[in-house]
């Protein structure tokens, strides 16, 4: 800007660039105006205003994640369930049967955007578990920006749709703080949840950072809805901004469970899978050989010793594991289909040549959290109490509808885990970390269905984007200084299919279960933890570890430990290097329980026994809500009953999963309490509430003697006492994933018999809820 001289000759002021070139800092430098400026705007010539620009070149960029998908999985990698979208994607692009994940959720997603291995993200677990250590806090730190974040500093737009979990847990409410939800980390635009799973028909969803219902639209489907919106969102950003690329971060949460899916979806695979998992492995795997997906010399890994034969199950058991995986069959197709309605927008749009796009098949292997023979309610198995067959039976038309929670058995995971050893969780072995990945680029890629075997990680796909954009990676973001970039660019295997691999070393870690690669070798231990049993810590230093030379023996299946020890030794002592690098220490193998405990994270409730709460005050995730679990409690309800009386819900928290809710029905004052599906207490009122200004109260007198003990449940109006009843078991640690605790309403889906929400027609004041003896 030159300022003219009012008393003499026009003098002029220069304005220096900041140290750092404007691409190494983000945000750059404020814009400067070649302006000239004299008294008024007669005697001034205004300056150009220049706009952030992304390089010339750089593309739209789509990234496609699909949860607890198992490298065998998809019809396109030799799987049960065709997959024509990602098919379409493999004809055009090139298909990654050497991509690797972190064996978990939170963690992959967090590598996944920032680059960063999942330690040094912050995210060693799920956020639900975090822990007062650097690599487990949950909080992904300043000091490594998401990919979105340099993005939308460089001038693209970016947007992010379906599943989160990447949001400490005690930041998850409306009350924030929102820096580390979606909007707070680079995202413009946000449409999901923040969670680790969903219910398709009810979510609870967020747009931005405000608390959404989800359309009212028959045959309504969460996925379905997360295609519309993100299709929506890239018409109009290409309607108004035609030359700026964007960012499109698609995470559906499928085919995580609960497995829901409108029946159309599951007909076509009615009858698929009764012959069970062991006979499916072995197709899945002639089908991955016969379609080159993996070499000719592989060998089928064999079924652990933890995991049952299909023929130890009785035809009751086998009849409910078919039904849990056609399924999860449907579920996967409808997901893909949906995939598909986003290439087809982009195609439609004049997009699809200049977009690079990632479809990455599942951001851990396959779950094997259904437990041995599969639950028509997982959060049974995630409260550490096995469900009875009879349960399944029961409801079994309603598997995959609104009305059940359904996960399938783990072995049908591991067949969806083919060739490898494992499932999710277990990070020491490929069952657990190797995805399925396809990726295109129409006018950069030629070598059209081409395979590439080098060995990368989900760390790799940020400066993949970087590099594909051409932007480098700033030294420092928003005032932070960045932790170097710990992936390395895929770019370079888009030309050359022999290319060695640039990745050399790669760690992996998930409760105990780790490995460590280098250069074709990988040492790995199972550390005993299985995914679908609550157990105890165990001894580190008896592990036993395994050893793969992975250029001759692509699935892990001949362990040479014993052949080449001083080799197992190197690696080892690697593992203890990078793990002390990347805040892998300490070890920790305990559960969600004992992390639970008092002190090893931030609990914004700590120490609280008493709390207030006023209408409007609905979607409050359980781990923000006051925990009545394993203790006496008391609710009681300040409302106004109009003439002519006024039923619905006073609060409630949980849904079809567990869950409670105080209502009025039919007049009556009613406590109801949904024990996973299998009991549900009712206790009622003997009268009707008056009409006018009331006080209802419940009050419950816990047994004591551990978790989820039972206890005696009374009801009261107007300090009376009008009803009692007793509540023989109750759930110990969580009601739902996804459902939530409400006032004077039950979002989501219901906890007992009454249609959601049931608003409460009269007018509430206040709730109040104390914890401990009433």
């Amino acid at each position: 800007m030159r300022i003219r001289n009012m008393a003499g000759p026009a003098s002029v002021l220069t304005l220096l660039p900041l140290a750092a070139p404007a691409q190494e800092m983000l945000p750059g430098p404020d814009p400067t105006f070649d302006a000239e400026v004299g008294r008024t705007y007669k005697d001034s010539k205004p300056g150009t205003i220049s706009l952030s620009k992304a390089p010339p070149g750089a593309p739209n960029v789509v990234s496609v994640l699909l949860d607890d998908v198992g490298f065998g999985a998809t019809g396109t990698f030799g799987g049960p369930v065709d997959t024509p979208t990602l098919d379409r994607l493999a004809r055009e692009g090139l298909r990654y049967n050497a991509f690797h994940t972190t064996a978990l959720c939170s963690p992959t997603r967090a590598a996944l955007l920032t680059g960063r291995n999942h330690h040094s993200a912050g995210t060693g677990v799920i956020t639900e578990m975090a822990s007062g250590y650097d690599g487990y806090s949950s909080i992904i730190p300043r000091s490594a920006a998401t990919i979105a974040e340099i993005l939308r500093q460089s001038g693209y737009n970016t947007s992010a749709w379906g599943k989160w979990h990447n949001t400490p847990v005690w930041e998850t409410s409306v009350a924030g703080p929102f820096d580390r939800w979606p909007t707070g980390l680079g995202f413009e635009k946000f449409y999901g949840f923040l969670g680790g799973e969903s219910n398709q028909y009810a979510p609870a969803l967020y747009k931005d950072t405000t608390p959404v219902e989800p359309p009212d639209k028959p045959g309504y489907t969460l996925t379905e809805d997360l295609a519309d919106k993100a299709i929506d969102w890239m018409r109009l950003q290409k309607s108004l901004a035609p030359g700026k690329p964007f960012l499109v971060y698609w995470a559906p949460g499928a085919t995580h469970a609960p497995h829901q899916v409108p029946a159309k979806w599951v007909e076509p695979f009615r009858g698929k899978f009764d012959g069970g998992w062991d006979s499916l492995r072995e197709e899945i795997f002639a089908r991955q050989k016969k379609r080159g997906v993996i070499p000719a010399g592989a060998k089928l890994t064999p079924r652990p010793p933890q995991i049952p034969a299909w023929d130890s199950l009785t035809p009751e058991r086998q009849k409910i594991a078919a039904r849990l995986m056609e399924t999860y069959a449907g579920f996967l197709a409808q997901t893909d289909h949906e995939v598909g309605r986003l290439v087809d927008a982009l195609v439609q749009t004049g997009q699809w040549d200049d977009t690079l796009f990632f479809y990455i098949a599942g951001d851990n292997g396959a779950s094997g959290e259904g437990s041995p023979y599969g639950v028509f309610n997982e959060m049974s198995i995630l409260n550490g109490i096995l469900e009875n067959p009879s349960v399944a039976l029961e409801h079994f038309d309603q598997i995959g509808g609104p009305k059940a929670y359904n996960h399938y058995p783990v072995g049908f995971a591991w067949a969806m885990d083919t060739p490898f050893q494992w499932t999710k969780q277990i990070a020491s072995h490929f069952g657990g970390t190797r995805n399925a990945l396809v990726v295109t680029w129409p006018r950069r890629i030629k070598d059209k269905g081409g395979l590439r075997g080098q060995f990368h990680h989900c760390i790799d796909i940020a400066p993949t984007i970087l590099e594909a954009a051409g932007i480098p990676a700033p030294r420092t973001v928003n005032g932070a200084a960045q932790k170097p970039i710990e992936g390395v660019s895929m770019l370079y295997t888009f030309d050359d299919a022999k290319a060695k691999s640039r990745r050399g070393t790669q760690y992996f870690e998930m409760f105990g279960n780790r490995a460590i690669y280098k250069d074709g070798w990988i040492a790995s231990t199972f550390h005993g933890k299985l995914p679908w049993l609550e157990t105890g810590a165990k001894d580190f230093d008896k592990d036993v570890w395994e050893l793969y030379n992975l250029e001759e023996d692509y699935s892990q299946a001949d362990d040479l430990s014993a052949k080449y020890p001083q080799k197992l030794r190197e690696l080892q002592d690697l593992f203890w290097a990078e793990a002390a690098k990347y805040d892998v220490l300490p070890l920790d193998d305990r559960g969600v329980a004992a992390r639970l405990a008092p002190g090893e994270r931030p609990d914004p409730l700590a120490g609280r026994t008493r709390f207030t709460f006023y209408p409007g005050a609905v979607r409050i995730p359980e781990w923000m809500a006051p925990n009545m679990k394993n203790t006496s409690h008391r609710i009681s309800v300040d409302l106004t009953v109009p003439k002519g009386g006024a039923d619905g819900v006073l609060v409630a928290q949980g849904g079809v999963s567990a869950g409670w809710a105080l209502l009025v029905r039919d007049g009556k004052l009613t406590y109801t309490y949904n024990y996973f599906r299998v009991e549900q207490p009712t206790i009622e009122s003997k009268e009707k509430l008056p009409e006018g200004d009331l006080s209802v109260r419940y009050e419950f007198v816990y047994d004591g003697g551990g978790y989820g003990r039972g206890g005696a449940g009374r009801l009261f109006i107007n300090g009376k006492k009008v009803g009692e009843g007793r509540i023989e078991r109750t759930v110990p640690v969580g009601f739902s994933g996804d459902e939530t605790f409400d006032v004077g309403m039950d979002t989501g889906l219901p906890v007992g018999d009454y249609e959601a929400p049931f608003p409460f027609a009269g007018a509430i004041r206040k709730v109040d809820i104390s914890l401990g003896a009433p």
